[in-house]
């Protein structure tokens, strides 16, 4: 069982449906107050990249979720399942038991590679 079946219950994307290049914030509409001109009905607002679901909506988790999808994408960490993966704001926050320091650096390592990840905090996790 991947990392994105075992924390969130969701399969793996394809490769043609996983549309969110992990440098790139989406955008979602901004809805216009009810006094506002028309022209600003048009506006956008970002969507932060630690929100960034999966398919580029917006989700709480999404960059907890991006973070195990790049865990199941990386055979060395794939079958990996006696650590979690959580975020606070922007830092990847990992929790559990690995078997090694070079283990726990490969994680980190992949942690950081995903956009909107400004930190990624292990002082959860056990090694041995």
């Amino acid at each position: 069982m991947g990392w994105l079946q075992r924390l969130f219950g969701l399969e793996k994307p394809h490769q043609e449906e996983a549309a969110v290049p992990q440098s790139a914030p989406q955008s979602a509409p901004q809805s216009a107050p009810a006094q506002a001109p028309a022209a600003s009905a048009t506006t956008t607002q970002t969507i932060p990249a630690e929100r960034v679901g999966l398919n580029g909506e917006y989700d709480q988790s999404g960059l907890a979720k991006r973070v195990a999808l790049a865990f199941d994408q990386n055979p060395e960490v794939a079958d990996i399942d006696s650590v979690y993966v959580a975020q606070l704001g922007g830092t990847v926050v990992l929790k559990g038991k690995v078997s090694s320091q070079e283990v726990l650096n490969k994680l980190v390592n992949i942690a950081r590679g995903v956009n909107g990840a400004s930190g990624v905090e292990t002082n959860q996790v056990t090694i041995g």
